[in-house]
């Protein structure tokens, strides 16, 4: 029997949201270095959007299903093992520097001005210097987690599926 059939298909959605994500943060990137600021946040809010759905079908799969073991001997298992621990503690890391990063960026274009201010741009240009801050570090880690856990995904059922 064809190991990826006796899997749930959940992980391949999984994987494919995880894809998904990698690419749109690619495109943001790209996007704001041709300075089309607007795009940009288009592409990251929907790269946030798709790793929510990531994260809403990772937590109902290992709620419904537990987790699978990687049952490949040798060297390769520590290298998986590596690879998957520094996926799941920078993964912890990725929603709030996320949502820190989508507050600033909104508040960065004008979104939510205080009300009776006269500084309004002065708030949009330091929200902007800390957005592109906090970037330095939030972009890294999330693409880092998004392409890791395809990464995870490629190892665990196609190079070395788990033995029935």
């Amino acid at each position: 029997m064809n190991t990826l059939l006796a899997v749930h298909p959940i992980v391949h959605v999984n994987a494919t949201l995880n894809a998904t994500a990698t690419v749109l943060l690619l495109m943001g990137l790209w996007l704001i270095r041709q300075n089309r600021v607007a795009a940009h946040g288009q592409t990251m809010l929907l790269a946030f959007v798709v790793s929510i759905a990531f994260l809403a079908c990772y937590v109902w799969y290992h709620y419904q299903v537990g987790s699978v073991t990687f049952t490949h001997p040798g060297g390769i298992r520590y290298v998986y093992y590596v690879i998957l621990a520094s996926h799941v503690l920078l993964a912890a890391t990725v929603p709030f520097l996320a949502i820190r990063q989508i507050y600033l960026g909104l508040r960065a274009v004008g979104w939510r001005p205080s009300p009776g201010m006269e500084g309004g741009q002065s708030i949009a240009a330091a929200c902007r210097v800390k957005h592109r801050s906090l970037a330095r570090w939030t972009y890294p880690i999330w693409l880092v987690v998004s392409a890791t856990g395809v990464i995870v995904y490629v190892m665990l059922y196609h190079l070395w599926p788990p033995v029935e």
